[in-house]
């Protein structure tokens, strides 16, 4: 991995890259494709007892929601400090209501990011993914030629320190698209200040947020085509995300996210408004396991496209990865701690597959 400075700023210029591999998009329309390629056949899905029907999700209750509006309320700050603490410890997982970002905001992103996916396959294309790059359009994890491929495409972007975009990999089509991603990237970075303070306090790790002051964000759009047989297919491997915190919107209506809790996946149903946020490995490690970050997946319908936004947030670029001395008073770290430019080479060399990079990370591995 190498990375590359732009008036003081670093961005990711090689993160081991991805193979390149079919555009699912175009596969899934083509009339004469009546079979799908075995890469994409996912064998593990024939146990039908690891999914948990919506109609009986009673038994799991539904992921948590917290109001962001209340973390500063004076009356109400202790209660949902309390409950986002508890949502972080025992799910990883929870929807976010009344965060303050704009509807006009996320509207406009939703609808740029539906024209690019519209655009047809060579003009997305002229956007691909560098060599050995997870920037562009493409796919991202891909490490070997014979591992199973994911049901879905992606663009990934860079969105901060703002200095280290790569702006030839930001479409001129739609023309709304790139105030679009500016204001969008900017109102979520808000957002996860307010969350990653939050934590801080509730963890009692003083100046928590300052760790990731200026921190590097990106912006993946996922589109996942129907699939005639999408109960043998995924849009996106289990795995837990890398990063520190990630902001999921909900683009279209067509629901997917699946979490694994006890053992079984609980689909997800966002709230209308709402984001769905879950933790990174990198606060379970900074946290030293007090804060989980949770295996997920994503399924496709057989109908219906579905797309959806996901913002990813790690720590500046200068930072370390490891658990931070305040939760360590009581107990032996549980992970190593690496630089960032250390664990995000470690990252990209591997597939996405359940709670891999952590496993990597916890000492005597």
């Amino acid at each position: 991995m190498e990375l590359e400075a732009g008036n003081g700023n670093m961005i990711l210029k090689k993160g081991g890259g991805s193979l390149p591999v079919p555009n699912v998009q175009s596969f899934a329309a083509s009339k004469a494709r009546t079979e799908i390629l075995e890469k994409y056949i996912r064998p593990e899905l024939n146990d039908s007892t690891l999914v948990l029907n919506a109609a009986d999700d009673h038994d799991q209750g539904d992921i948590p929601v917290i109001d962001l509006s209340r973390l500063h309320h004076p009356r109400h700050s202790e209660d949902e400090m309390l409950k986002l603490s508890l949502s972080c410890e025992h799910w990883g997982f929870f929807q976010l209501i009344n965060h303050g970002v704009p509807d006009e905001v996320t509207e406009k992103m939703k609808v740029a990011m539906g024209e690019f996916f519209q655009l047809p396959l060579e003009e997305k294309k002229e956007y691909g993914q560098p060599p050995d790059s997870v920037e562009g359009y493409g796919q991202a994890f891909v490490v070997s030629e014979d591992q199973k491929l994911d049901w879905g495409d992606m663009y990934l972007l860079s969105t901060n320190p703002v200095q280290g975009r790569n702006l030839k990999l930001w479409p001129a089509n739609p023309p709304t698209f790139k105030e679009a991603l500016e204001q969008y990237s900017l109102e979520i970075r808000k957002v996860t200040h307010v969350l990653l303070d939050s934590m801080g306090k509730s963890l009692k790790i003083d100046k928590f947020d300052d760790l990731f002051e200026d921190c590097l964000q990106s912006v993946r759009m996922n589109y996942y085509p129907p699939c005639p047989q999408a109960s043998k297919v995924l849009g996106l491997s289990p795995h837990s995300d890398g990063g520190a915190l990630t902001i999921l919107l909900q683009v279209s209506e067509v629901q997917g996210l699946q979490i694994k809790k006890n053992g079984v996946w609980l689909p997800i149903k966002p709230l209308p408004g709402a984001f769905v946020v879950n933790i990174g490995d990198i606060i379970e490690i900074m946290s030293n396991g007090k804060y989980k970050s949770i295996e997920h997946r994503a399924v496709v319908n057989t109908e219906r496209e579905r797309m959806s936004i996901a913002a990813f947030h790690f720590l500046s670029f200068h930072g370390q990865i490891g658990p931070l001395p305040e939760t360590l008073e009581k107990s032996e770290p549980c992970y190593k701690t690496l630089t960032v430019q250390e664990y995000t080479r470690m990252r990209f060399s591997f597939k996405l597959e359940g709670k891999n990079i952590l496993d990597h990370m916890k000492l005597g591995a």
